[in-house]
């Protein structure tokens, strides 16, 4: 229900207030959504998978029921009881940091977000548990204080309960901005419901924020801080029905995954375009390929692409109708097993790894896919410069991959299931472009160094996909999602 009793948030100036203090509800105040479901959603999936975001499912209307005809309180709590109970707090900590922040951000809601943005301190007070919401709050949009529901734990795991004073609602939302706040009253609240009233009466100006369901959420690049990491296996925000969906989806889509990596593993190279697109899989070709190495004598071409997915070699080879071997410095023993293509990994000796792509040059053409550009991550990372010294038949390779329901890649989770998770999309689709081989002025040969080399091919990869290229590497983008280098040891 909303509130009438305060003036609308479109009637706060946001000038002059960069010593002030604001308080602010999170779902349907500061977010455009009242339904946390989602978020819960999210987390249930991504650390327990598909059978936790069932029994989420399954409790929402008792949750329902609760919340509208017993109390907020007690719906809130049957909600978070079937999301955490049993998990490890470090992986609820490790979901909110990298999977819900880019779900958070494209549902802020601008009128909202003028006015908290524009003062000085900032505090977040919400019924949402704090450790799913304080990452994003604190790291991206600048709150100082967050204060929402705090879960009970035993030993490192959640044990689905709250601890005391409970679920923050009504009353115990302004009990808990006294204790922080004492004696000193805020200037602005936000609130968007009549349980937001007791904490927003405590403050200098009280504003309602009236629900609007077509009201447009703030552009990211007005965020104070890009999200350039995301990490998680759903593309769209499980509302009920997509939730739904996904997982009567799951056991077909997972079958329909196996077929299509059976048809790339049995079948030959030159069937592979027609079969995955019997299959449902959609490939554009771009450019012009370069024709297969016909003389001993000249070195095969390097094609340098972005990286997507575990299957960028695959669909490439696929396009070109030839197998074309590739490298990489990291990859699971299975994805190697069930690779249909030659797949050499390096040792990070740079001798020994220049030796190896060498002599695979001389046998033909080459692929590399340096890990970074992922259809979640717009930016380019830098690749090895070691292919640029070894031959100037580099040809830059730009791909887009698309996806309705799964992503293809994790940092997170079971990096072996990154095919399977890709080809369980109903429908999913490459665009593999095919740029202009490198002029002879860009090539080692002419006096550039590998790294103006490696630096010019990312250049041009990232003009082609209108993406803005950065210095981070592979090991950042690792290290901020799941806290290693990225690196899966291959056991002796």
């Amino acid at each position: 229900m909303g509130i009438t009793i305060f003036p609308t948030v479109e009637k706060c100036t946001s000038e002059g207030r960069e010593k002030h203090t604001v308080v602010a509800d999170l779902d349907g105040t500061l977010l455009r959504s009242c339904n946390s479901f989602p978020y819960f959603a999210l987390v249930a999936f991504d650390v327990s998978g598909v059978l936790r975001l069932l029994f989420l499912l399954l409790v929402l209307p008792l949750a329902g029921i609760l919340y509208y005809l017993v109390s907020e309180s007690a719906g809130i709590q049957v909600i978070i009881f079937t999301t955490f109970v049993g998990m490890k707090v470090s992986d609820i900590e490790s979901a909110a940091r990298a999977v819900l922040p880019k779900f958070y951000s494209e549902d802020l809601h601008p009128e909202s977000w003028r006015v908290f943005s524009s003062c000085g301190k900032r505090c977040v007070l919400t019924a949402t548990p704090r450790i799913m919401v304080e990452a994003f709050l604190k790291d991206y949009i600048g709150v100082d204080i967050v204060l929402g529901t705090e879960i009970e734990t035993y030993k490192g795991r959640a044990t689905g309960f709250v601890k005391s004073p409970g679920v923050l609602i009504g009353k115990k939302k302004a009990e808990i901005l006294q204790s922080t706040f004492g004696e000193t009253q805020p200037e602005i609240g936000l609130g968007d419901r009549h349980t937001d009233i007791p904490f927003m009466t405590l403050c200098k100006e009280s504003y309602s924020v009236p629900p609007n369901p077509k009201v447009k959420a703030v552009t990211l690049d007005k965020l104070p801080k890009p999200i350039i990491f995301h990490d998680g296996r759903l593309v769209q925000k499980p509302t009920p029905l997509t939730a739904l969906y996904i997982i009567l989806w799951i056991p077909f889509g997972f079958l329909l995954s196996c077929l299509r990596v059976i048809s790339a593993s049995l079948l030959p190279t030159p069937l592979h375009y027609y079969a995955f697109r019997a299959l449902g899989a959609r490939l554009t070709i771009k450019g012009n390929p370069p024709p297969p190495k016909k003389s001993k004598d000249h070195s095969g071409v390097l094609f340098v692409c972005c990286h997507r997915t575990l299957l960028d070699p695959v669909f490439l080879s696929a396009v070109l109708g030839r197998p074309i071997p590739t490298v990489t410095y990291s990859l699971s023993r299975f994805s190697e097993l069930i690779a249909p293509l030659k797949t050499i990994r390096l040792t990070r000796d740079r001798a020994s790894d220049a030796f190896v792509i060498k002599k695979l040059l001389e046998e033909g053409d080459l692929t590399i896919c340096p890990e970074g550009t992922t259809s979640r991550e717009p930016f380019l990372l830098r690749f090895s410069s070691l292919f640029a010294e070894l031959t100037d038949e580099l040809v830059p390779v730009a791909m887009v991959n698309k996806m309705s329901m799964f992503y293809g890649t994790t940092a997170r989770g079971w990096k072996w299931m990154d095919s399977f998770f890709f080809l369980m999309n109903p429908r999913p689709s490459y665009e593999i472009t095919f740029l202009k081989k490198l002029p002879y002025e860009f090539t080692c040969k002419s006096g550039k160094s590998s790294h103006e080399v490696a630096n010019y091919i990312q250049k041009v990869i990232a003009e082609n996909l209108s993406y803005k290229c950065t210095t981070l590497t592979r090991k950042d983008k690792y290290i901020a999602l799941a806290g290693n280098d990225g690196t899966v040891m291959k056991k002796p």
